[in-house]
């Protein structure tokens, strides 16, 4: 190899190392935007199913007059059950068949589901008067969108975090 040969090569490789890192940078800006998106969108439909279930499962308790803890124990089984079927339902429809569906729901939404449903409750519990509250006073619901807002915020920064690892939603994304 000449000197000439040599010093072109060198410039090359400079060239497209530069390239790469700039490409590279510039991916993992997009990457670090698509990541909260993902987090978000991961969030809500944590939201969604720990939502109708947790609502069902206070109607039930409240119809049967069930006391407090038998109706939490009961909407919080049912935000879970909920929460695991959407993604469930989703990965079946991709083709997975019902064991791998259920241990690719179970990876995914473990987690934001048990720290959505420890915020959730947690709020509504010490909210005063809230726990005693029917479903027609306006406590109730307040207390539980309050609570499901703020769980809102606090689970979607640890499914960020779960999924820039591989783990959590990003595991469902492999069959979207």
């Amino acid at each position: 190899m000449t000197v000439m040969d040599h010093s072109a090569h060198h410039t090359s490789s400079a060239h497209d190392h530069m390239a790469h890192q700039a490409q590279a940078g510039h991916a993992g800006h997009q990457r670090g935007s698509v990541t909260w998106r993902a987090a978000a969108k991961a969030t809500l439909h944590c939201l969604t199913g720990c939502a109708i279930g947790e609502i069902l499962g206070m109607v039930i308790g409240t119809a049967l007059m069930w006391g407090n803890v038998q109706t939490m124990i009961l909407a919080i089984t049912l935000a879970f059950l909920f929460g695991y079927s959407f993604t469930l339902f989703a990965v079946r429809r991709a083709g997975l068949d019902w064991k791998s569906a259920i241990k690719v729901a179970l990876a995914a939404d473990t987690v934001s589901i048990a720290v959505m449903e420890l915020v959730d409750n947690g709020i509504i519990a010490l909210t005063p008067g809230a726990m005693d509250a029917h479903l027609s006073d306006a406590l109730f619901w307040t207390a539980l969108l309050g609570g499901f807002a703020v769980a809102f915020l606090i689970t979607t920064p640890v499914n960020k975090w779960m999924i820039g690892r591989g783990k959590g939603h990003a595991v469902v994304h492999a069959y979207h």
